[in-house]
């Protein structure tokens, strides 16, 4: 079966950084543009980043340019999000999913993660 399932989560101190993976099994992800969301509490669900199926273009919402980096690397079934300088606002369930391409609307991410929480708190 086709899953994708994310993974690196945790309570981390404001400053602090995790690197989350979302991991693909039973299809082959190189194929995809995978793209990053989070939802918090009493907020709707926000892309945050997105990366092209050969990782040659990466995109990042606003609020976290400069302290979040997307990654992946050819023939490896992961993709990756470092971040950093971690602030409350960050705290979230984040979930990946893939796509034909970063510029499609999100109703086009429609495979989904089950999700990995992150909470940044003193």
């Amino acid at each position: 079966q086709e899953r994708l399932v994310e993974s690196g989560g945790g309570l981390v101190q404001p400053g602090g950084s995790l690197t989350l993976s979302c991991a693909a099994s039973g299809f082959t992800l190189d194929y995809f543009a995978v793209g990053w969301f989070r939802r918090a509490p009493g907020k709707e669900r926000e892309r945050v980043s997105c990366i092209s199926y050969n990782g040659d273009r990466t995109y990042y919402e606003d609020s976290v340019k400069g302290r979040f980096t997307i990654s992946r690397e050819h023939g490896k079934n992961t993709v990756f999000l470092q971040m950093n300088s971690l602030q409350p606002e960050d705290t979230a369930e984040y979930r990946c999913a893939r796509a034909g391409n970063c510029a499609s609307g999100d109703n086009h991410f429609g495979f989904w993660g089950q999700g990995t929480q992150v909470t940044v708190s003193s």
